[in-house]
């Protein structure tokens, strides 16, 4: 069974478009070491940082009552955003940081 952790890893590899060897300018790790770490690896939390700061991505620990919530939001995110359409949340988030570059921006404070 393929690790949930290292499947994501992979598949946001591949929405940047990036191969394994890309990784090695991002992140400072060989194809092959990065090759490993995607496929069977048990990573670090250090490693895991660095990969996901390569990866334009942050980690987290998500309480289990509130993974839903998360869910719902970044669903909900990405169903509002229709290709070719601009809404009023993607100008404001055009003046911040863009929502693939910080997907939990703003997701545990306040509106502002």
């Amino acid at each position: 069974m393929e690790n949930p952790l290292l499947k994501q890893l992979k598949k946001r590899r591949i929405e940047l478009g990036l191969k394994q060897n890309d990784m090695m300018m991002r992140v400072g790790v060989s194809r092959q070491q990065y090759q490993r770490l995607e496929s069977k690896g048990n990573p670090r939390l250090d490693t895991l940082e660095l990969v996901a700061k390569g990866l334009n991505s942050e980690l987290m620990l998500i309480p289990k009552e509130k993974l839903n919530a998360v869910i719902a939001v970044i669903e909900n995110v990405e169903s509002d955003i229709a290709p070719g359409r601009k809404t009023s949340s993607q100008a404001m988030a055009s003046k911040k940081k863009n929502l693939s570059d910080d997907p939990w921006q703003n997701l545990l404070e306040e509106d502002q």
